[in-house]
């Protein structure tokens, strides 16, 4: 289902933010053959070399009795770019 986002919700310099940042953790997630609708995706605000990032971290849905496995990929707050990828064991 499809909605028009209202005009305040395209001005939340927040929220798109985070939209950004999980579209280009999703794509980058999709090459490292993370199947995204199977994962649990979880966002935090999280600095990196001084700079702060958004991290958005794919794990399982299914995680009990399960360890590591998790992807985790570090986005720029400011540029949206994919600063790293970190891959559980």
């Amino acid at each position: 289902m499809s909605q028009i986002l209202d005009k305040t919700v395209l001005e939340d310099e927040l929220a798109v933010s985070l939209a950004r940042a999980v579209a280009a953790a999703n794509a980058r997630a999709r090459r490292e053959g993370v199947e995204i609708h199977r994962s649990l995706v979880t966002a935090e605000e999280h600095t990196s070399a001084g700079e702060l990032c958004w991290r958005i971290s794919y794990g399982p849905r299914d995680y009990v009795n399960r360890r590591g496995g998790d992807v985790v990929i570090d986005v720029g707050l400011e540029d949206g770019q994919v600063r790293r990828v970190l891959r559980g064991q």
